[in-house]
């Protein structure tokens, strides 16, 4: 049967965008639809906003800090020029990067409208206008991404409020920001936020921040934003939320065994996500899902053998990263039938609050539910002559271990550039370096990455 294409990729984003160059590249015929613009979440609404607005308050809070040494700040903050860059950085992210353009220039078609399955090999592309065509491919890639999702709080959709697909939107500056989620979103924002001068209030039911994180660790960096100013309530129930008359917003919950309400400019939801795969009319191609998102096996494929699922539609994982390595895993399964297998052991995530929290590999709460033997090898950032010397001694590094022979198992940093740093964990643990080799390896001095070799050292004693 002939086809209109070898390959249809359904979205823009992280993983649609990868997928679709890899295509490409293997001189398959690419079709990518996008129902809005190119760069999907990454580029507006999550890693490139929000690490610039992070950036820009880490600035502001150091030259807040630089007075202790005599530096006279005369300008106050402008929040809306804040703003405007963030929206500006993404803006050239988009034209260098993500820009229609230049993926036309490597023999991509692009279809911008919202699709949907006629059958199992065949797409309608409906366009704003409402007119719509039919397309066909050999093979699919579904990565529609996902959305953020609103918990079934009384009164909540009734009053103003923001998720990270508005928040980077704003015009002014809250006094007082009210936070819902405790995850890397809200806890990335919060930081931001109260940097710049907005007093946070942070809520969430969990009794505390980053629950997939080390504790200690999250522990430590919960200490250091309580002492920046943010507020935590935790193991709190929010019941009902509300707008006063003089149009703040009214939260009210259970927070220590007491009824209590907050007030608060402005709100932001930060609770999780949710797949964007409603309108896909998956039952026309036969394709299996969940409330989870779309089923997927370790090579993404779904049950039908030639349409494959890839990054937050398929509920296993809300990283940039990983919608680009499953993406690549997708397209090199349909297009060169090389059995590629998703990576699901070596998974490193970050958190960018200042100091960082990275990790990779096996917790210490997964290994001690195991029952897997391991032993702790740390090594603080007080001794990292580097660190001493930028004023960062606030961390630690951490790595689970097999004490015989030094096969890593895990690890996680709280400190500076921890997110770069836990690469070399990484790149260490698929490739089967031990402590040893680390150890054994020079790195060059005075560097944040030498911290990672004198933590391997202990391994020795």
């Amino acid at each position: 049967m002939k086809y209109d294409y070898d390959l249809l990729v359904i979205g823009g984003g992280a993983a649609g965008l990868t997928a679709a160059g890899i295509g490409a590249n293997f001189g398959a015929k690419t079709m990518m639809v996008e129902a809005d613009r190119l760069g999907g979440d990454c580029t507006w609404t999550g890693c490139i906003p929000s690490k610039t607005f992070l950036h820009t308050a880490k600035l502001a809070h150091n030259a807040e800090q630089a007075k202790a040494f005599g530096l006279k700040i005369s300008e106050s903050l402008n929040f809306s020029s804040v703003m405007n860059h963030v929206r500006n950085v993404r803006e050239q992210v988009y034209e260098e990067a993500d820009s229609p353009d230049n993926f036309r220039k490597m023999g991509i078609n692009i279809a911008f409208g919202h699709a949907s399955f006629v059958d199992d090999h065949t797409v309608a592309i409906q366009n704003k206008a409402g007119n719509s065509d039919e397309v066909s491919s050999r093979y699919i890639i579904i990565a529609t991404g996902s959305t953020p999702t609103v918990p079934p709080i009384a009164g909540l959709r009734d009053v103003p409020y923001h998720t990270s697909e508005t928040i980077f939107d704003l015009k002014g500056q809250p006094k007082r920001l009210g936070i819902i989620g405790a995850g890397p979103i809200g806890i990335e924002m919060a930081q931001a936020f109260q940097r710049l001068g907005t007093q946070v209030t942070v809520f969430d039911m969990q009794h505390r921040i980053l629950s997939h994180d080390d504790e200690e660790l999250a522990g430590m960096l919960q200490d250091r934003l309580h002492n920046e100013g943010i507020a935590f309530k935790l193991s709190a129930s929010i019941n009902q939320v509300a707008e006063a008359d003089d149009g703040s917003i009214q939260i009210t919950g259970k927070h220590k065994g007491q009824e209590r309400t907050w007030s608060n400019d402005l709100m932001l939801v930060a609770t999780g996500r949710v797949p964007n795969q409603k309108n896909l009319k998956l039952n026309k191609a036969g394709v299996a899902s969940s409330k989870k998102g779309i089923t997927v096996d370790d090579r993404c494929r779904t049950n039908k053998k030639h349409i494959y699922a890839a990054g937050d539609v398929t509920g296993r994982y809300q990283f940039t990263h990983m919608s680009e390595h499953m993406a690549k895993v997708a397209a090199t399964n349909a297009l060169l039938k090389v059995p590629m297998k998703v990576d699901k052991t070596h998974v490193p995530w970050s958190t960018y609050t200042d100091p960082e929290l990275a990790h990779v590999g096996a917790t210490e709460k997964q290994l001690k539910e195991e029952g897997s033997p391991y032993g702790v090898f740390r090594f603080p950032y007080d001794k990292v002559d580097r660190a001493i010397t930028d004023g960062a001694t606030e961390g630690v590094i951490k790595i689970f271990a097999k004490k015989w022979n030094g096969k890593i198992l895990g690890a996680t940093i709280y400190g500076k550039q921890a997110g770069d740093l836990i690469s070399e964990y990484a790149l260490a643990m698929r490739n089967g370096v031990t402590l040893r080799n680390i150890a054994d390896t020079i790195h060059p001095y005075p560097t944040y990455g030498l911290g990672l070799r004198r933590a391997a050292d202990q391994w020795f004693i």
